[in-house]
């Protein structure tokens, strides 16, 4: 996962904050004040920066159904994409 060996491991806060380690901060270049997007899969949650999110916008004004169902399943493609773990990222 990082340069340690193994997986992290942080605690969640009575507030339901956590940190994320330094060293996987500093891997994917999380800085303070930076989002992050929690994402529900199907072998559990995924993290990811919100800037290395696909930006599909939200002004959906003037399309057509099938405009609409083509955008919303290469959405639905890409965030399956991103939730495979990938020694590449």
């Amino acid at each position: 996962m990082s340069e340690t060996e193994g997986p992290e491991t942080t605690r969640v806060t009575d507030k339901g904050q956590t940190t994320i380690p330094k060293a996987l901060r500093e891997k994917y270049g999380i800085e303070p004040g930076d989002e992050v997007v929690w994402v529900e899969g199907e072998d559990g949650i995924t993290l990811r920066k919100k800037s290395d999110l696909p930006n599909y916008g939200v002004a959906a004004e003037n399309t057509t159904e099938d405009e609409a169902r083509a955008v919303s399943e290469a959405l639905k493609d890409d965030m399956d994409e991103l939730q495979r773990p990938s020694l590449d990222r």
